[in-house]
């Protein structure tokens, strides 16, 4: 049975399989098996067996209705006398008729055999189809089921009843195995949340010292520059910590007090708030934003992937750069897309900016002051709302980033 799953030679020696399908590695055969499907392999072994049962029944019929061979009579020879030539030439001539109507059901068997045998091949692939989606069914319910099931719930099981055979056991593998992947992801999303709230007091208690040292009368110059110093470090730690608390939300799936959001508010207002910044780096904000692109959601982490996305494209910028941010509405989804121009980036980089922690490093003008979960966190959001992150390197330099989120449409009622 292994050979007939995995990729080792095929042992099952049967003639009329042989034939349907070719030698092992010759590209001729007209169906090979180990490229097909499950269903099609069942389907040509069940249809081989059929068809290997029919030719032996069809040919053990033909070898006892005399195999197609007539003999004419022999030894008979003609009287001595002549008084019985005319008896012996009826009886030749009885015998040729009876020859001859022989070989005409011989040839009568034989052309009803042939048609026996197309008929029970076109039969043989029909029953072998029905029979292989009877056995595999079972194991269509579990993969249906199984991509279901996704990192938001995980508490759901196959629950497969039944009695105690492979497919139970396949099935009982499979609800382990996510049993697991639960306790391992709440650990995750535990241990985060829990850290990030445990790290806060030691955090508080540091700035009130560092602060309470650069207030005393008469501080030493070198003490300030070290609060200062200070000061930036802690305030890069609380803002890692607070990526990590907004990272683990988003991941928990749960969305508390959803509720209908225009995206070009939330855009307007980002980038409103970030004026000073944008001004300090002298970039151009050319905006187009349509209202009425609403979606439903967490309105504070919605206006949190909002605001990533814009610090991303003030912080990783040029001097004197750009920024292009758009919404508009696709099919039946809302399209928030910011582009930025700069330096000409490579697609499998871009790609990993998704992922927490990544950075382009030196190819980005930056990199080194961020934390590297802003896009992390705008992706999670946007796949916890049902939407998706895109990035996209622009051929002529800088980065295309496009956030795609379920519409939800306007009610005639409040509709301008």
């Amino acid at each position: 049975m292994s050979s007939f799953y995995g990729g080792g030679p095929n042992t099952i020696r049967t003639a009329p399989v042989t034939l349907l399908l070719g030698p092992a590695g010759h590209p001729g055969g007209v169906i090979r098996l180990r490229n097909g499907t499950v269903g099609l392999r069942f389907t040509i072994l069940y249809a081989g067996v059929f068809l290997i049962s029919g030719i032996g029944l069809l040919a053990l019929t033909f070898l006892l209705a005399g195999g197609g061979r007539s003999t004419a009579p022999a030894g008979l020879r003609p009287p001595a006398d002549g008084g019985t030539d005319a008896i012996y030439q009826q009886v030749r001539h009885l015998q040729e008729q009876l020859a001859e109507v022989n070989a005409q059901h011989s040839r009568q068997l034989l052309i009803g055999s042939l048609l026996a045998l197309t008929v029970m091949a076109v039969v043989s692939v029909l029953a072998g189809r029905a029979l292989a989606r009877r056995v595999l069914r079972p194991l269509r319910v579990i993969t249906a089921a199984t991509r279901r099931i996704s990192a938001d719930n995980l508490d759901q099981r196959l629950g497969v009843s039944g009695p105690a055979d492979e497919v139970k056991d396949l099935a009982d593998t499979i609800d382990g195995l996510l049993e697991r992947l639960e306790a391992s992801f709440a650990a995750q999303r535990r241990f985060v949340a829990n850290a990030s709230h445990e790290l806060r007091t030691p955090l508080a208690t540091m700035r009130a010292s560092v602060d309470v040292a650069v207030a005393k009368p008469g501080a030493a110059p070198q003490t300030l520059a070290l609060g200062d110093r200070l000061r930036t470090q802690l305030d890069r730690v609380d803002q890692l910590l607070d990526g990590f608390l907004m990272l683990a939300r988003a991941q928990h799936g749960t969305l508390a007090g959803a509720a209908e959001v225009d995206v070009a508010r939330l855009v307007a207002q980002a980038v409103s708030d970030r004026g000073a910044g944008i001004a300090a780096r002298r970039l151009s904000v050319t905006e187009d934003l349509r209202p009425g692109m609403l979606i439903r959601g967490d309105t504070a982490l919605l206006a949190r992937m909002v605001e990533n996305v814009i610090d991303n494209a003030v912080a990783h910028n040029e001097e004197d750069g750009w920024i292009q941010v758009e919404t508009f509405r696709e099919d039946a989804e809302v399209r928030l897309v910011v582009q930025t121009g700069g330096h000409v980036l490579d697609q499998r980089d871009v790609d990993r900016l998704a992922r927490p922690f990544e950075r382009l490093g030196a190819d980005r003008t930056g990199s080194e002051n961020g934390s590297g979960l802003g896009l992390s966190i705008v992706a999670a959001i946007a796949a916890a709302h049902g939407g998706r992150l895109e990035l996209l390197a622009r051929p002529e330099g800088g980065l295309r980033v496009s956030i795609a989120l379920p519409y939800v449409p306007v009610p005639a009622e409040v509709r301008p």
